[in-house]
């Protein structure tokens, strides 16, 4: 028998709807991409011409600078529009509360006055022609009579009154440079002596405004070593502080614990150290030790005598012992006798002792 035949495969419908399904996919697919392409190359030119157009507007503006460099060029520095400058009006100035000058003050206080005006001027950047008459406002009592009077012999020697000129008469009045001098020369000389560490500090700070030459930082800290006390400067120079403010605290500590340590030996001794027992031990072993015949007697209000060979009372100084001293009588008693006058050597009751007339018999 021969063999069966497959039957052949039934078709799907389905399949057929399934690929032009597909198909239209793809095609719509490759629609969009196509248009994506298109809008960019749209998009690049746009960009392009944008660009092309910035530059062409910088180029535009750099040769309109250009013109316009050249055109200021040609009309000349001179013709320039000047700076405009901020007004600086007195009320501005009396904001600051400046002090007012009557010329009694010391003559530190004088140059401190003119310093701070100038400290205010600056700050502000106050013009030059207003500066000679906002110090003229603050001038005050004899001041006011001194300038005037300063003011009208310049205006008829015909001198231009201006504020350098008025500092320059302020100080030869006020501050003369002989007392300038003398305020350096006392820096230059100036030394620690009995002054704490901060009032050496402060006073050299004072004088050393006064010193014509610029000073660098190292050399005024070894100014300031070379003033101190031996005994400071022994601990601070050989640190080699080259800062002033950090040399200045370095010797106030130095200075605290050296007073420190000195009150610390202080009460030492006085609560009795090794020196305090010893004296006190050579007390208690000498209570009668004979006075050196150099020194004065401590209880005698009698001149000093020159030394004999005669007896001498440690008590009273006359020419006797003390033993027979007429101040001590009362206070000497026989513990034989019960007497007072004698001492129990001395009882005349005792065995083989002489008798011999007491000091009130003698005195009798």
């Amino acid at each position: 028998m021969a063999p069966r035949t497959p039957p052949p495969p039934i078709p799907n419908p389905d399949n057929s709807h399934l690929v032009g399904t597909i198909e239209a996919m793809i095609t719509a697919m490759q629609q969009q991409n196509a248009n994506m392409v298109n809008q960019h190359n749209l998009a690049l030119q746009q960009m392009e011409s944008t660009r092309l157009a910035v530059e062409a507007t910088q180029q535009r503006h750099l040769e309109a600078l250009h013109q316009m460099g050249e055109n200021r060029s040609a009309v000349g520095p001179s013709q320039a529009p000047p700076p405009q400058v901020q007004e600086w009006s007195l009320e501005d100035f009396l904001q600051h509360h400046p002090s007012r000058f009557d010329g009694k003050t010391s003559l530190d206080g004088a140059d401190q006055w003119m310093r701070d005006m100038e400290r205010i001027y600056d700050a502000k950047r106050c013009p030059t022609e207003n500066r000679l008459a906002y110090t003229e406002y603050l001038l005050a009592g004899e001041a006011i009579h001194w300038w005037s009077s300063m003011k009208m012999m310049l205006e008829d020697s015909r001198e231009t009154v201006t504020w350098e000129l008025f500092k320059k008469k302020f100080y030869a009045e006020y501050f003369p440079d002989s007392v300038r001098y003398a305020k350096e020369v006392e820096f230059l000389q100036l030394m620690q002596g009995e002054m704490s560490v901060s009032e050496y500090a402060e006073k050299f700070k004072h004088l050393g405004r006064y010193h014509t030459l610029r000073m660098a930082e190292d050399w005024q800290c070894r100014k300031f070593e070379n003033g101190l006390r031996g005994d400071l400067k022994l601990m601070v120079a050989p640190l080699s502080i080259q800062e002033f403010p950090a040399l200045v605290e370095k010797a106030r500590v130095m200075e605290k614990l050296k007073a420190e340590v000195e009150a610390q030996q202080r009460s030492q001794q006085k609560v009795g150290g090794p020196s305090g027992s010893v004296n006190r031990r050579d007390d208690r072993r000498r209570p009668y030790s004979r006075p050196h015949p150099q020194e004065p007697r401590r209880f005698s209000h009698q001149p000093q005598q020159p030394q004999s060979s005669r007896p001498q009372c440690y008590h009273c100084g006359g020419p006797h012992v003390k033993n027979a001293c007429p101040q001590l009588v009362g206070k000497r008693t026989c513990h034989r006798c019960g007497q007072e006058g004698h001492f129990i050597r001395e009882c005349p009751t005792g065995r083989g002792a002489v008798s011999r007339p007491s000091a009130q018999s003698q005195s009798q």
